[in-house]
């Protein structure tokens, strides 16, 4: 069976988006078909880009809101003056309207939470509300800590999340482990080759997904495809170890893992990818992971240009 990867335009909620339309072709008879995967890569690229348009959380977002509050989805539901189901349903892939999701976007702010508990308040028996209005002002006494994580997600990630990112969830933390656990698979690696692991992790990510994983943008230099602020993307965590070697007369940077990656936060299907990528990457030498991006059009098309990578380039890859 032969991958086709063909450019398509999609209505969705009135309104057309640009996609990847993906289907399997059997060149023995002539037939074509799709997957189940297949067609939620499709629908994904679309319904991730109406959420960016009209400021809808994704999907990992509202699943990581209600954990934050220690509430169950029916509890959100009810709180948030939804349908009895809705909220878990959110949670499973439907895409709220757009005055639903900017509801839970304004709940994303602990204050506004509190405050429609409180109004919710003669919904909820006596336990529940004491538990909800105790954990969210345990949240709000951390807020401090949350602008931490804001401030150090501004330096890190230069494109906010949408399309230049691949959709993917931008934390530093998931990042953090992400790059201790490439290391930890690959051992000592050059800054030069993680910087293609990298695109290459996140460009098979969202061929395969619809979405990718690091949260970072790529531009295309000199050497190959490259995260934006990747000088500083390595540096910004002390478990990531750095060390200048001497190659062939030439100084280089060479990263170590230097603790145990924690990768609860990520997904079988995110790991499934990572993993893939490592091992096919593993053995090779910088200059031929290099060679090997130089080969794709993602790189041949935007070298020199300012602008970051289109993930649309995910269905052009040649190296996996």
């Amino acid at each position: 069976m032969r991958a086709v990867y063909e450019p398509d335009r999609m209505k969705y909620r009135g309104e057309e988006y640009d996609c990847i339309y993906i289907s399997f072709h059997d060149d023995d008879n002539g037939e074509s078909f799709t997957t189940t995967e297949s067609d939620g890569v499709w629908y994904n690229q679309v319904t991730n880009q109406y959420r960016e348009k009209h400021g809808i959380p994704y999907q990992d977002e509202i699943v990581s809101l209600r954990e934050r509050y220690g509430v169950s989805a029916s509890k959100m539901a009810l709180i948030l003056g939804f349908g009895t189901n809705q909220y878990r349903l959110y949670e499973e892939g439907e895409v709220p309207s757009e005055s639903n999701g900017k509801m839970i976007r304004s709940a994303m702010n602990p204050k506004v939470f509190l405050d429609l508990v409180r109004s919710s308040r003669h919904q909820l028996t006596e336990k529940e509300y004491v538990k909800i209005t105790t954990r969210v002002e345990e949240v709000i006494a951390r807020s401090d800590g949350w602008h931490d994580e804001s401030f150090e997600r501004n330096r890190l990630f230069l494109s906010g999340r949408g399309l230049a990112n691949g959709f993917a969830p931008q934390s530093t933390v998931r990042l953090k482990n992400l790059l201790l656990h490439v290391l930890g698979e690959m051992g000592e690696t050059f800054q030069t080759k993680m910087n293609k692991v990298l695109f290459y992790i996140d460009f098979l990510s969202y061929r395969e997904r619809g979405m990718a994983i690091s949260g970072l943008a790529y531009q295309a230099l000199e050497f190959g495809p490259v995260p934006q602020r990747w000088d500083r993307v390595y540096s910004a965590f002390d478990e990531v170890e750095e060390q200048l070697r001497l190659v062939q007369g030439q100084e280089c940077l060479s990263l170590k893992a230097g603790a145990e990656a924690d990768m609860s936060a990520f997904s079988e299907e995110e790991l499934a990818v990572i993993d893939e990528v490592c091992e096919k990457f593993k053995d090779m030498t910088s200059r031929a992971i290099s060679k090997l991006s130089h080969a794709e059009r993602a790189w041949k098309e935007y070298v020199g240009k300012e602008d970051t990578i289109p993930f649309r380039e995910a269905f052009s890859l040649v190296g996996v």
